[in-house]
This record gives C-alpha cells, structure tokens and sequence, in this order.
C-alpha cells in the first residue's frame, strides 16, 4: 500500500513541473511583448534606434517615422460658432446646426395657436407641402433640413434672404407629427389670401359656391372640409370665431395642400361674415337633426328615413336658450326667437343664386348666428336622407355630399344652357 502511494506521488510531480513549466514560459512572453524594442529593423532595410527616457515612452522624429506604423489621430477641434457652409450649384449658404443652437428652440413653441397669430408665421413639413406653399407665394422664413437633396428640390429663386439650417433627422424626427417624418420642416409668414397665387386650373374651374364653418373644432375634420372644398371647386371657405385654426400642423396634414388652392378666411365675427359674401348670396345650413325640421317635414318624408329618430336628445344651443326664456314670456312668444327655415331635400335645386353653405360643429351644432344669417338671405335648411335609427353624419361627410352636390347641379345647369344655344 506504501509503494502504490509512494509511486502515486513520485507519478504526479513530473505533471506538476510541467504545468509550472508553461505558465512561466506564459508570462515571460507577455512581457516580452510588452517591452519597447531599443532597435527596430523594417523589412526595407531601415534601421531605427530608440532611445526610452525615464517613465516615458520611446520616440522618434517624425522624419523618422515608419510609413507601416499608424501615427496617433489629433483630436478635432470644432468651434462652437456656427460656421457656414456654401452650396457651390447656386451659391445659396446654409449652416450646420451644433447642439445648443438658440435657433432651434423656436420648434417647441411654433406648433402652438398663440404663437402663430401673435408672430404671425406658420410651421409646414413636407416636401410637397412646401413646394405648392412656395408655388402660391407663401413667404418662407427658416428650413430645417436632414439632407441637402431636399433643399436642392424647391425652388432656388423662392430661397434667397431665407435661414437655411442643417440638422440631425432625429431631430426633425422629435419635431415631427408624422409617422415617417420627410426630412425638411419650413416656417412660413402666415399666408394673406389677397396676396396668393392659387392654381390657374383651380380658378379655371372655379365655382358660384361658398363654405362657411360654424363651430368646427375636430382638426381632422376641417383638414377633411377644406380638402373637399378644393376638390368640388368652391371660390371661397370662411371660418368663424369657435372654429380650430386652420393652420394648425393636423389640419394642415388633413388638406393635403388645399390651404394653397382655395382662398381661407380665418376667425371671423358673424357681423363682418356677410362682407365676404357676394352680392345676391342665398345662406343654406346643413342640419339633419333638429326638432324644427322635423316639424316641417310630411310624415312621407319621414317614412322615407330623411329625419333622425333623436327627437329629444342633443338639442341645439339655440334651442336650449329658447326654452329658458319660455318662463318669462308669454304664451307662444318663445317661436318668433327662432328663425323660420324652410327645410329642403339636398337633391333638389338650390344653387339657382350664389349659393353659401354653413356646416356645423358636431357637438354644438349651428349657431343661432347661422340660421339668421339664412333666414335674412331666403335661404333653406338643407336635408340629407338617412335610414331611421342612424346617427347624424359626419360633419366632413355632410360637407362633402353637400359641395358636390352643388357641383353637380351647377355641371347639370351648364349643360342646358348650352344646348339652349346651340
């Protein structure tokens, strides 16, 4: 039992050494490679000598320096001042914008309404939108811009005495509304509609048809109207007081550029409204909801399903005040507050004048402004048929079926007349 642990023991000393063996040969070799050569011998045959002084690292002459060995980078000293780039095609200069830029904080306050009407500038993004802005004369300001490509797209002649900046697209990517931003954001003077040049073929085909907003505050759905209003070719849009601002970021992205084909009047008073109107202008309100119409309308027209069943709920503002002032009057006196509108079917004939249509805010409905408005101008209140138990429509869908309707009958009566002279 001795002799088998004696030559157990005698068995693993040689393994022993062996493992001391190479991790001593380890060390040696990493600090061999550690060490700084004293002569070095390139395969050119050129002989430098080092000399290493105390604590330092060896160094040669840079006349001395080994063209295979990589020399060390200088750091880049980048001035915090803004240093102006020139684009050489048209001599046109643009800076690069550094982290702290003062110019850049102003894209935190632009999207806001009371800095568009106190500055009176408005923000667009997109390389379309842009360009039909710089197309009607919109007067730019600054362009914050990724890529220079995007720039060298617009007009060269509408960029002078314009604030040309360079930017990272995170960003304009930060600044952005878009789900995938463009790349290049404008602030704009706000437009002035005397002054701007909309589309020859826009005003080729315009149209004795007018559009009145009255209390719309959805975004979405004035972007919608006014995109609407483009297409069926109406000569004008006013927007009263209580309506959202029609240069805001989403109603501008729901236009699809028709703030730049079709003149828009922003927040106006109903005593000023009739001034924009031409001469002889019949006013029609869509409304397909009141207690009133539903009043004038024969039981035939509502089997048909022109009349929704909501009889007594989401009352109108003006009929609301009307039934509180009923207490303090007398008997039947509370009926000549309200004016007297004759309702109509939409499909039938109403643009024999300058025809003006006024289409209310969904949760507050026509104003009493409106009707009076109508009722002084003999005009109507316009119906649009639905099937009973269906909700009132949209106030973009209402517009839309409205507006072309108008186009259709104005198409219809143009067709007559010139067959009446041929």
């Amino acid at each position: 039992m001795a002799a088998l642990v004696k030559g157990w023991r005698w068995a693993t000393r040689p393994l022993l050494w062996v493992v001391q063996t190479w991790d001593l040969d380890r060390r040696r070799w990493v600090r061999a490679l550690r060490r700084s050569p004293v002569r070095v011998v390139f395969p050119s045959g050129q002989v430098v000598e080092r000399k290493p002084g105390p604590g330092k690292q060896p160094q040669r002459a840079a006349a001395e320096a080994s063209p295979y060995e990589q020399r060390p980078k200088q750091p880049l000293q980048v001035s915090r001042s803004q240093t102006p780039c020139t684009w050489e095609e048209s001599g046109l200069r643009y800076d690069k914008a550094l982290p702290g830029d003062r110019r850049l904080s102003v894209m935190t306050i632009v999207k806001s309404r009371p800095f568009r009407e106190k500055q009176g500038k408005i923000l667009l993004e997109g390389r379309r939108l842009i360009a039909d802005a710089l197309k009607a004369g919109a007067v730019p300001k600054v362009f914050f811009f990724s890529r220079l490509e995007y720039i060298k797209e617009l007009p060269i002649d509408k960029l002078k005495g314009v604030s040309l900046i360079k930017v990272k697209f995170e960003d304009i990517k930060d600044w952005s509304d878009l789900v995938t931003p463009q790349g290049i954001m404008g602030i704009f003077a706000k437009p002035d509609h005397v002054k701007m040049t909309y589309p020859e073929t826009q005003l080729r085909h315009l149209l004795p048809l007018l559009l009145i907003c009255d209390n719309l505050r959805d975004p979405g759905n004035l972007g919608t109207i006014l995109r609407s209003a483009a297409g069926a070719g109406c000569s004008k849009v006013l927007l009263t007081k209580g309506c959202v601002d029609a240069w805001e970021p989403k109603v501008l992205r729901a236009a699809m550029g028709a703030h730049f084909q079709v003149p828009i009047i922003n927040n106006l008073d109903w005593e000023t409204l009739p001034n924009y109107l031409p001469t002889n202008t019949r006013v029609y309100v869509a409304d397909n909801c009141g207690l009133h119409a539903q009043a004038q309308l024969s039981n035939k027209a509502s089997d048909h399903g022109w009349v929704c069943e909501r009889r007594l709920s989401r009352l109108h503002k003006y009929e609301e005040e009307v039934e509180e002032e009923e207490d303090d009057l007398e008997p039947g006196a509370g009926k000549a507050w309200l004016p007297e509108l004759e309702v109509q079917s939409y499909d039938l004939d109403w643009t024999e004048a300058p025809a003006a249509v006024v289409i209310g805010g969904e949760t507050h409905g026509l104003s009493l402004e409106s009707l009076q408005l109508a009722e002084s101008t003999r005009g109507k209140r316009l119906l649009i048929p639905v099937v009973p138990g269906v909700d009132s429509l949209n106030s973009a869908m209402a517009a839309s079926i409205l507006l072309f309707e108008g186009k259709r009958q104005l198409r219809v009566k143009a067709e007559h007349s010139s067959r009446d002279r041929s």
